[in-house]
């Protein structure tokens, strides 16, 4: 097959464009090509006709001057005009006007280039392109309102430390990201916050972030579908990268549905600690919904301001009883034993020896705060100390209000603690949620099934519930609407609930989800006994995961239902009230039954949120108490 012919100019202009598409380099050198034309004509014109800008002038000086007028088209006054006012030379004039004319095209053209250029370069320091050159810095791939807290708290466990960096890689712009932080942290104290613009599925993006060098890596479920699809290829993008680490990774990640957790754990292997947000918060809500104030104990462990859960190897207390460990320091609080195996004993039996290679699991203020106390402790009066066993379990009436995802392990969760006999009424906003609890029935070993459609804004259904016969009422936030507006019907609903409350005469026993954390402050005005923020709590879990993996045996031991939980109980069943006391007492008072005390709530507090709703989680053990009959005790037990 015969090419077909080319002709010159068609090469020439294929040419000029490859060389046009490298840049504004390119075009600077074909404006300087063409300067030099426009001069070299206009001096060789000036040459050949005999003529210059001066009765001397050389072909140089004609080169010079011409080149002065490209760059300056004031320069053109006077051009051609004799000495002593002699007629001008046209000749000149109209040579120096084309390289005038020429100078002022190819100086336009040079400035928009170069501004192009330049807009060019700024725009792509814009974005964050360039590689992040610190190292030991916790890393956040993904984007989603859980950041802010995740940021909040390490701002907070930074703060020990004299240079701290988060850096965080998102398929966002960079600037937008860094005024959205500042908005919220106008200071971020000794800790440096680096965005950069990219995707973590990216392999040659992801080395913008430096991942091998990161302390820890936070990977964020995005917003939409198939976030699981995301966070497992992110997860798959480092642990399977060629220019990986020797050393294992330390990945902590949200998996939303347990269907696609198995593979995430095929990816993740050792290195990836993996959490559902779902089951996380039903488990909650399932306990706390029994409990009143239980969600603030489990923010006030979960968050770094205040008292936290660290491990802390004790050499001392190698062959010492975990009773003993219990009673040993002043100022922390022991919880339970991690094994040199890393088996976790959560409350376990008192006579259990500590070996070597364990350490303490201690709730403390920091780590370095895990000190034993140099004192004895003090004799306990064992007239405070009250025994017997606990009332009998009665069947309970749940009332869940609402339908989200959430909703069906609630009321799977809520079938391993009530008693026997118990009853579960669900309002739905329409049939279609009834089907799934019809498919719930045949499943539940506890507690008995009811629905009915309707809406929970409106008084009127709520009236036709019989309210106040209820134990437990749980409002869950629908996840078809938008956050605000689904936090504005639970303020609504709680609104409702608290007035059936004051006209019954009747204590209601209310946990609420929200959606937006800044909704909270509008809730308390409704009373609700807790507040569930789901992404705060989520976001606090992956915070302390990132800063030590090993909690997240601690978690799973907390809040599953088998082994020990936390319970807040009547202090009354434990000590004498009314009577000043330590907390050495209440220490001894559990560990009589096989529990282990971590605090306290007053109950006179419950309604303060700048005291922490009254919640109190490792006090001092020397400070002296006088405690009510409403007050509860904070207890690890079976």
């Amino acid at each position: 097959m015969n090419r077909p012919s080319v002709s010159l100019c068609a090469r020439l202009r294929y040419v000029f464009e490859n060389t046009l598409s490298k840049g504004p380099i390119a075009i600077i050198g074909w404006l300087a090509l063409l300067s030099l034309g426009i001069i070299l004509i206009s001096a060789i014109l000036m040459q050949l006709l005999s003529v210059g800008y001066s009765e001397d002038g050389s072909f140089i000086e004609n080169f010079w001057n011409s080149l002065m007028r490209t760059f300056d088209a004031g320069n053109m006054a006077g051009d051609g005009a004799g000495e002593g006012g002699a007629p001008a030379n046209w000749v000149v004039r109209l040579i120096a006007l084309f390289v005038t004319l020429g100078g002022i095209f190819v100086i336009s053209t040079l400035i928009g280039a170069l501004t192009s250029g330049i807009e060019a370069k700024l725009d792509d320091l814009r974005k964050g392109k360039s590689r992040v050159l610190e190292s030991g810095h916790t890393l956040i791939l993904g984007w989603s309102p859980k950041v802010f807290t995740i940021i909040s708290e390490l701002l907070i466990a930074n703060q020990n430390q004299r240079k701290a960096h988060i850096v965080i890689m998102a398929e966002r712009d960079k600037v937008e990201m860094e005024d959205e932080i500042a908005t919220r942290f106008p200071t971020t104290k000794n800790t440096r916050i680096i965005c950069r613009t990219g995707s973590s599925l990216d392999l040659d993006e992801l080395e913008i972030a430096n991942p091998h060098e990161a302390r820890s890596i936070i990977i964020l479920a995005p917003e939409g579908s198939q976030p699981d699809i995301y966070v497992i290829k992110s997860i798959l993008a480092l642990t399977n990268n060629p220019n990986r680490k020797s050393e294992p990774y330390h990945i902590v990640a949200e998996i939303n549905q347990s269907e696609n957790m198995e593979a995430a754990r095929l990816v993740g292997g050792k290195e990836a600690v993996l959490i559902q947000p779902r089951d996380l918060i039903a488990r909650v809500i399932a306990q706390t919904c029994r409990q009143s104030g239980l969600s603030a104990v489990y923010t006030e462990l979960l968050d770094f301001d205040g008292a936290e859960i660290y491990y802390s190897e004790q050499p001392a207390l190698i062959g010492k009883t975990y009773r003993e460990a219990l009673f040993a320091f002043a100022t922390s609080t022991v919880m339970g034993i991690f094994r040199a195996d890393e088996t976790v004993l959560i409350n376990p039996p008192m006579d259990t020896r500590i070996s070597a290679g364990d350490k303490i699991i201690a709730i403390s203020e920091d780590d370095d705060t895990i000190k034993l106390s140099l004192k004895t402790a003090p004799a306990i009066s064992n007239s405070l100390i009250r025994t017997g066993k606990p009332a009998a379990s009665v069947p309970e009436r749940t009332l869940l209000l609402g339908w989200s995802g959430m909703a069906e392990p609630i009321i799977c969760e809520l079938d391993n603690y009530v008693p026997p006999g118990s009853h579960v009424t669900v309002v739905v906003p329409n049939a279609n949620a009834g089907e799934r609890i019809e498919c719930l029935t045949g499943t539940m070993r506890n507690q008995e099934l009811i629905y009915q459609v309707g809406n929970t804004t409106e008084r009127a259904v709520l009236d036709s519930l019989a309210i106040s016969t209820f134990d437990h009422i749980i409002l869950l936030c629908s996840s078809d609407l938008d956050v605000q507006e689904a936090d504005a019907r639970t303020l609504i609903t709680l609104l409702h609930l608290r007035n059936i409350a004051e006209e019954t005469d009747k204590d209601l026993s209310i946990v609420s989800e929200m959606l937006d954390p800044r909704n909270q402050a509008l809730a308390e005005v409704a009373r609700a006994d807790d507040f569930i923020v789901s992404d705060k709590l989520v976001s606090l879990m992956l915070s302390q995961l990132s800063e030590n993996k090993h909690l997240h045996k601690v978690f799973i031991d907390l809040f599953q239902d088998e082994g020990s939980e936390i319970y807040l109980k009547p202090i009354g069943d434990y000590v004498a009230t009314g009577e000043e006391m330590d907390f050495y007492t209440l220490l001894h008072a559990a560990a009589e039954r096989g529990e282990t005390a971590i605090g306290y709530r007053i109950a006179a507090e419950s309604g303060n949120s700048k005291k922490g709703y009254g919640v109190n989680c490792n006090p001092n053990k020397s400070d002296r108490l006088n405690f009510t009959s409403t007050d509860k005790i904070i207890v690890l037990a079976e």
